[in-house]
């Protein structure tokens, strides 16, 4: 875990006090006169005793560098020009069959993965995060995932495609549709407006969803998709959706980390959830959603292209997860592993690179230290 810091919370004092177990986390309380200041003692992840309203003084540094460095990734997508990919996709003989396949099925994927994951950032996550500097980071996020489903939609009209096709896929392409109703159905207790956490059922139903969108949604899932478009662009084709995707990717790698944290960080206040059985459950999440993936990946390349194929990026998963079940404290899911695409290894550096479709010198301010591959 990266930078926590951690705190004696008496996790059963919190749940106890006023506002404890909900009815004090939204912010929107009638203001307690004359009561005391926030110490840092007070503040929790969840049940926290603490006014969420009040940001100093911080506890969690690490949340609050995150926002920091998602500040400094600031982009839009309108600012990468499309005039090289519009002609490729133009061109009768510029894509391949199975390349035009798999770039639409993976548009489609993330037309709509980037809304699910906002939704549930602001109709879940952030109701029971009951910190303010987690909080901060969250409100970066959720304007992230706008920005991004404003990219897919600007690709997709750049590019004259079928924008009810696109953006109707995650029901009509039944490997999509597996993916999105997977992780939907560990909202489905957070959605009900009476659930509330306080109590273990309810604390382990808000890791699973943390589980489900951060370490398998975005930390498993987008891989597939990233390294069909990327080596695309390290074949100097579509360009200009390689380059966003690049950008995509230097947020979702501090989104996969915040998740990390804030997971590994609840476990450390509640040490009681982390139980054998439901260690057990999470490692079943991780190879689920590593199944998923797989199946997803032989639906968007039957054929193998670019370098890649169906079981190379088979393998990748299982790279993928046993590297997000270390970042859990978990065991390994697969047997020892070789990663089949080191260049993807090598795209991470998110410091400062040139652009390998040579488009422009790129600055990449991050919090340093990502780990996204």
């Amino acid at each position: 875990m990266s930078g926590t810091e951690t705190f004696g919370t008496d996790t059963a004092a919190a749940a106890a006090a006023p506002g404890g177990t909900g009815s004090g986390t939204t912010g929107l309380e009638a203001i307690e006169r004359g009561a005391g200041r926030v110490e840092v003692g007070d503040k929790a992840m969840i049940n926290a005793r603490a006014d969420v309203n009040q940001l100093l003084p911080l506890k969690y540094r690490w949340a609050w560098d995150k926002y920091l460095a998602g500040c400094r990734n600031q982009w839009m997508p309108t600012e990468v020009g499309m005039q090289a990919d519009i002609a490729l996709w133009k061109s009768r003989d510029g894509l391949t069959a199975d390349e035009r396949l798999m770039i639409k099925r993976n548009l489609g994927f993330f037309a709509t993965s980037e809304s699910l994951v906002a939704n549930n950032i602001v109709l879940a996550v952030y109701r029971h995060l009951t910190n303010p500097e987690c909080r901060q980071y969250l409100l970066r996020q959720a304007f992230e995932e706008a920005v991004h489903t404003h990219t897919f939609q600007y690709i997709c009209e750049s590019l004259g495609l079928d924008e009810g096709e696109l953006f109707n896929m995650y029901r009509e392409v039944p490997s999509i549709t597996d993916k999105a109703a997977w992780a939907l159905d560990y909202t489905r207790n957070l959605e009900d407006p009476e659930f509330r956490t306080g109590t273990p059922e309810a604390d382990r139903a808000f890791l699973r969803d943390l589980v489900a969108f951060y370490v398998v949604f975005e930390g498993m899932w987008f891989y597939t998709g990233f390294a069909q478009i990327l080596a695309l662009g390290r074949r100097n084709k579509m360009v200009g959706v390689a380059e966003q995707y690049q950008y995509i990717l230097r947020d979702e790698s501090i989104h996969l980390n915040f998740g990390i944290d804030a997971i590994n960080q609840i476990r450390i206040e509640n040490p009681h959830l982390w139980t054998e059985d439901f260690q057990r459950e999470v490692r079943g999440m991780l190879a689920e959603g590593c199944e998923l993936e797989v199946a997803y990946g032989r639906d968007t390349m039957p054929n193998g292209m670019l370098g890649l194929n169906a079981e190379q990026c088979e393998r990748y998963m299982h790279v993928i997860a046993n590297r997000r079940a270390a970042q859990l404290g978990l065991a390994p899911i697969y047997g020892e592993t070789e990663n089949p695409f080191p260049w993807m290894s090598e795209l991470m550096d998110l410091n400062k690179e040139k652009n390998f479709f040579e488009t422009r010198v790129i600055e990449y301010q991050t919090g340093g230290g990502l780990d996204w591959d």
